[in-house]
């Protein structure tokens, strides 16, 4: 039984499908998952317009770009479970929470909790799992969390982690998730309140309101192979399907509202 969103192919295929689909389409040939999506992002439109689309190659957080006539739009596309949607070195992360604010104390916490050998540039002997982390640290997590948590941080999160990224000045458009045949959809503004709303949720770990951050890999097999994954970092969004839904609930809402 094939779950929803969802196929066996993996996340590059996928985009290929969307690509093969749209491309050299007339708008009113779309499967009518499409409307609301293409209503958001185009407006009315000529039914016999017709759609480019191709990957974007660039180093941006947009997976496809789709125009019709003169207005291009970015599409992010997302499949699978635990998504990973951001990694970068370490040491730009940090350079970025201190562009935002961040001073020394705070600064020093988040390099323990990365390296967890005791140091703050990961040359410590004895390295430590997250979960040891938290059983002897979770008030500086905590800590952590609250300057993390807050609503201008998440928001200059979102954009770098999410919707732009760190070597871009574009935008997405929007976010899919699923397939082809099968999808849901959030605009970038949606995506941004999906995420704040979670601000306040209880965690061990570390995160932006939906967003979990945490070292790519702690390498505590000392591991040769993986040793420079401890310099970088990751950005999961464990609960994207859970957030896309509840932005196209609140846009069923908003529209209902509007029209009675």
């Amino acid at each position: 039984m094939l779950k929803p969103f969802n196929k066996d192919i993996d996340g590059f295929e996928n985009e290929d499908e969307f690509v093969f689909y749209l491309n050299n389409r007339k708008v009113g040939n779309l499967n009518p998952l499409f409307d609301d999506l293409f209503t958001y992002l185009f407006g009315l439109v000529n039914p016999d317009s017709m759609i480019s689309c191709m990957k974007s190659f660039e180093k941006q957080k947009a997976d496809i770009i789709v125009k019709i006539g003169n207005t291009e739009k970015r599409i992010s596309i997302k499949k699978g479970i635990k998504n990973s949607v951001h990694a970068e070195k370490f040491e730009i992360f940090i350079l970025f929470l201190r562009s935002i604010g961040f001073g020394d104390p705070i600064i020093r916490e988040i390099c323990l909790f990365h390296y967890g050998d005791g140091t703050l540039d990961g040359t410590g002997v004895k390295r430590i799992s997250s979960l040891e982390y938290k059983e002897c640290h979770q008030d500086k997590l905590d800590m952590i969390n609250f300057y993390f948590n807050q609503e201008e941080v998440i928001r200059k999160c979102v954009k770098r982690f999410v919707l732009q990224g760190n070597n871009s000045d574009k935008e997405i458009d929007a976010i899919i998730y699923g397939t082809v045949d099968d999808f849901i959809w959030a605009s970038s503004s949606e995506v941004m309140d999906a995420i704040i709303r979670n601000k306040d949720i209880k965690r061990t770990g570390l995160g932006f309101g939906s967003l979990f951050y945490q070292p790519f890999n702690r390498c505590l097999n000392y591991n040769k192979k993986y040793e420079d994954k401890r310099n970088y970092i990751q950005i999961k969004w464990y609960h994207l399907v859970d957030d896309l839904i509840w932005a196209m609930n609140e846009r069923y809402k908003k529209s209902h509202v509007l029209s009675n």
